[in-house]
């Protein structure tokens, strides 16, 4: 039988295994649901692909830097899925407006529409540092 500090050791290591094998599972999950197509035939992962291929040519080189800069708080970890989601949603408005090039608007307001809510204080944050006026993008948050 198991005694003493052996015990505590194998105990303290199933813990960690569960632990770990639950967040990964979650994340896992998650991404199979943004997998699963919708009423339309397309999944969020799909749309997203689309509106970043479709206004591809739009972006200017300053507007990828911009874009750059204001994922950079991300954890470098999710900064790839990140900017995915981001420059969809910026292409995406682009093309409703049927715009002929990015504009800094189009990126504050797609960046915004982007986050999660309760990464807005940190988005208003990285926007002030930037000396960017948010009054003009108040209802959006």
């Amino acid at each position: 039988m198991l005694s003493g500090w052996f015990l505590y050791f194998i105990l303290f290591w199933i813990v960690i295994l569960i632990s770990s094998f639950a967040i990964g599972g979650f994340f896992m999950f998650r991404k199979f649901l943004k997998r699963l197509p919708k009423q339309d035939g397309r999944s969020d992962l799909d749309w997203e692909e689309y509106y970043v291929n479709k206004s591809r040519h739009m972006w200017a080189t300053d507007k990828k830097a911009l874009l750059e800069e204001l994922v950079s708080p991300v954890p470098e970890l999710f900064r790839d899925v990140a900017r995915q989601k981001i420059a969809g949603r910026i292409g995406e408005i682009a093309l409703s407006e049927n715009a002929d090039s990015i504009t800094m608007d189009h990126v504050v307001r797609g960046y915004i529409l982007a986050t999660p809510k309760r990464d807005h204080k940190f988005l208003r944050k990285k926007l002030h540092e930037m000396q960017i006026e948010v009054q003009p993008y108040e209802n959006l948050f």
